[in-house]
């Protein structure tokens, strides 16, 4: 398989996904910025979209979207537990999840980053991403991962977006279970080479 990401980008979680997953992958990089990989291909060539991330399976076919994605990872390795088996109530709360973070979490950063948005739209913002991780918060109280106690593909994406929160001004410091959360995420030994792998942090 080969996954199209961006540095940072949304496309991270099915790269933390992946890793999780021990299937094996290669990594083609796509400028968010200049719509074009590394050897200067144009990316919609790839994606019309324009948007990272891109799973290119072993028989050339694509997948975009990342809740898709990290589900179809999580399928083709069963054994791993990344998600709940389709069919089962634990496996609609988990789309349950990923659904929340793309529609009210993750849309939500995009105009934070762009300059043009005007200031007081982003303030509003922010108070609209304040009151959504008070409910994670109160989600994740007395669990270890979004489903409970064992990691699953929603962490990859929580974890995704939420460390997108420093770089855009949002202090999310009030609450500790996300805080928790994030260290908690942070210390899994397949995140950090994901984030190595993506030049967001040294080599230990």
């Amino acid at each position: 398989m080969k996954l199209y990401y961006s540095n940072g980008a949304c496309s991270m979680a099915p790269h933390i996904v992946l890793r999780e997953s021990g299937l094996p992958f290669d990594l083609v990089r796509a400028s968010t910025k200049t719509h074009q990989l590394d050897d200067g291909t144009d990316y919609y060539t790839i994606n019309d979209k324009g948007s990272v991330p891109v799973l290119e399976l072993d028989n050339g076919e694509r997948l975009t979207e990342g809740p898709a994605i990290v589900q179809y990872i999580a399928d083709q390795v069963p054994a791993k537990n990344l998600a709940p088996a389709n069919g089962t109530m634990p496996r609609y709360r988990l789309q349950e999840w990923l659904n929340f973070i793309t529609s009210e979490l993750h849309k939500s950063y995009g105009p934070l980053f762009r300059p043009t948005t005007p200031e007081e739209f982003k303030v509003t913002t922010k108070e609209g991403l304040t009151t959504k991780y008070a409910l994670v918060d109160k989600w994740l109280t007395g669990k270890n991962y979004t489903m409970g106690d064992a990691f699953s593909v929603a962490d990859a994406y929580l974890f995704t977006v939420t460390s997108w929160a420093p770089h855009v001004g949002l202090d999310l410091s009030q609450f500790k279970n996300v805080g928790a959360f994030m260290a908690r995420m942070a210390a899994r030994p397949k995140v950090q080479e994901t984030l190595v792998a993506e030049g967001l942090v040294k080599a230990a």
